[in-house]
């Protein structure tokens, strides 16, 4: 049974990172190298390459991700390194072969940018919640994440390739594709950041109220949440109350709103945006992954 089980997720896994793969070689390729303009990461850096001689840019993908590769194996695990070579490879042939079969965007580069910045964090992203990567400075990325696991992987790219995008910029003498470069990597950072946390947001209410156990049964019949109720005691009249605290997603939100407002006008409501939320009815925190 457990067998059966892994060879699903191995299933899983290798599609999500086909899909991610397409994507990215699609935003490189079919956008990012057409406008012309800096890119983020080792694609970066092979982008520069191609453009002043020639060489293919999954082929110097690869060549590139030999030594930071073996540099990084030890601290960021077998399994990772198995899966982000496999996707560096894929990510590679689709560049090289793939995205070639696609039509090329010839329009606006700032539409161009913007277009390279959403297909190609999707498809970081995509690969980055299999808990895998596609090698290259996703590698570096990886390792910093590793030693300061509160940073989000958004800003620690964002910050990596600042610098690959300026020196593409400086070598070929184009400002404006520093400009439209920064777009791509601060459009890359927002969507990774929200594919891989936006995705579990939602709102936390606080109801304070004299009928707890009647706000919990409204949230119930409203939406199928649970909530727990906590004492309180009122700060100028000392009167003893009750919170309620529930999390939702946004439509569920408008509809508990609507029925504590109908059913205890006389309550006290609070809803604050929540970043992220784990447990029962949401996405669950897998704990002790080993990569």
């Amino acid at each position: 049974m457990r067998s059966h089980s892994n060879a699903k997720n191995t299933v899983e896994q290798f599609f999500w990172e086909v899909l991610g793969s397409i994507l990215i070689a699609a935003s490189i390729y079919n956008f990012a190298v057409q406008a012309e303009f800096p890119m983020t990461g080792f694609s970066g850096i092979s982008i520069i390459l191609y453009r002043l001689s020639g060489v293919p840019i999954g082929l110097s993908t690869i060549i590139l991700n030999v030594p930071v590769a073996a540099l990084c194996y030890k601290l960021l695990g077998r399994r990772f390194f198995i899966s982000s070579v496999r996707c560096m490879i894929i990510t590679s042939v689709f560049i090289d072969y793939i995205a070639p079969l696609f039509p090329v965007y010839e329009g606006s580069r700032l539409l161009a940018a913007l277009c390279t910045g959403v297909i190609g964090g999707i498809g970081y992203a995509l690969i980055y919640m299999q808990n895998s990567s596609t090698g290259g400075s996703d590698f570096i990325i990886m390792a910093v994440k590793a030693v300061k696991p509160y940073i989000s992987l958004g800003k620690i790219a964002f910050l990596s390739d600042v610098g690959i995008i300026l020196v593409g910029g400086i070598l070929l003498k184009d400002m404006d594709g520093i400009i439209y470069g920064m777009i791509v990597n601060y459009l890359f950072a927002v969507v990774v950041d929200k594919m891989m946390y936006g995705i579990n947001a939602g709102k936390m209410a606080l109801i304070v109220t004299r009928h707890g156990e009647k706000i919990c049964a409204l949230i119930d019949e409203c939406t199928k949440r649970g909530s727990t109720i906590l004492p309180a005691q009122g700060g100028y009249s000392g009167e003893a109350k009750q919170v309620v605290l529930c999390a939702c997603n946004n439509k569920e939100m408008y509809l508990v709103q609507q029925a504590i407002k109908n059913e205890d006008p006389e309550s006290f409501l609070i809803v604050l945006e929540s970043n992220e939320v784990h447990g029962e009815g949401f996405r669950t925190v897998q704990i002790g992954e080993k990569r």
